[in-house]
This record gives structure tokens, sequence and C-alpha cells, in this order.
């Protein structure tokens, strides 16, 4: 059984069920199925779904769950408030890339850096891109916290100190350390180190 859409009763209810018909498209498509074979996988006439996804008409709960289920969705996936999802991915342009995170290097001397990934969400990972001039560094003052970092130089040379323990990495080198142990870095050579840091907080 099918209902008429009725824009008058549906009042804030609206964008969801504007978008019902929609999202079902976008499945069966994203699927590779045609209209007679979704009907044939759900049991509902392809005439029925067409009218559906135009919009022209509301399927039942009944009806929805048939769909749903052909199209292996939750049925919550067609009724949720109609805005779109979250992006899966966080694409951060070239040109737009943030400042790193506060609490990144607080001390920092002689560095430019730009954030090419930020904790958020579900997200646990951060990332910083930059240049160290000579002298500059991070200072001995960043913060301990659980988790952990992976420093990649890309040009020039750092030292770090982790712990006590002094490392040269030089340029290609990569140095992987926990964030709960004291550790500091700083370019002591004539030019410019141009390095990513990449960090997962525990």
């Amino acid at each position: 059984m099918m209902l008429h859409v009725n824009a008058a009763a549906q009042g804030s209810w609206e964008p969801i069920v504007g978008a019902i018909g929609p999202k079902v498209r976008e499945a069966r498509q994203g699927l590779g199925l045609s209209l007679q074979q979704l009907a044939a996988r759900s049991e509902v006439s392809a005439a029925a779904i067409h009218k559906v996804e135009r919009g022209d008409m509301v399927p039942t709960i009944t009806t929805l769950l048939k769909l749903a289920g052909a199209l292996g969705r939750p049925i919550g996936h067609f009724v949720d408030d109609g805005k779109r999802p979250a992006p899966v991915a966080v694409h951060v342009l070239a040109g737009q890339r943030p400042a790193p995170a506060a609490d990144w290097a607080p001390a920092a001397r002689g560095v430019t850096g730009t954030a090419v990934a930020h904790p958020a969400g579900r997200m646990q990972a951060g990332g910083v891109l930059a240049v160290v001039e000579p002298g500059g560094g991070s200072g001995d003052t960043r913060p301990l916290r659980a988790g952990e970092e992976v420093l990649l130089v890309l040009e020039g040379a750092l030292h770090v100190e982790v712990a006590g323990e002094h490392y040269r990495v030089d340029t290609g080198d990569a140095l992987h350390y926990p964030t709960d142990r004291p550790h500091e870095w700083s370019n002591a050579g004539p030019g410019s180190a141009r390095a990513v840091w990449f960090t997962v907080r525990g």
C-alpha cells in the first residue's frame, strides 16, 4: 500500500519525507540495479518504486522495510533528518591548511608550520608540515601526553632528543617515538629544514 504525499500534513517532517525517494534511487543506482531488478528483489512493483523515487508517493513502513532490505541498508538510512552525512574523509586543500594545534609546539621558535590533519571526532591522528629555520626548534616545553609521533625529515636535518636519547634525523630519515616521554627537536644546521610530524593521541 502506498500513500500520496500531502505537503500540508508533513510539516516539520517534510525534509525527511522528501529525502526518502532520492535515497532509494541513489542506493539502487549504487548497486547497479534497474527498477525491475529492485522490484524482483523487494517484491515491490517497479511502478511503485518509480513513484517513490520521484517523490510522488511515500512508502508505508512495510514497503520501506522491503526496499531497505533489498538495498542492504538500515531503514534509518532513509528516514534520518534529510541532511547529508558528514564526509568519511577530511580533505585539506594545499592553500587552506589551518594552524597547528595549540599544544603541538607551544614554545617553538624559528618555525613556520601548518596542519595537514587535526584530530577530530573519531579521527585520532594529526599532522603538521613545518619549516624550521637555522637555530629554530620546538623548545623544551612540549607537553607530555599519551600517544605517538612520527617525524619525517623532507629536507635538511633535525636534532631530536627523546627521554635523554639523541638522534640526528637527516633528509629521508624518520623517527618514531612516544609522546609521554620528554622530547624536543631543533635545527643546528646552516640551512632550513623541512619536515612533517604525524601524531596519534593515546
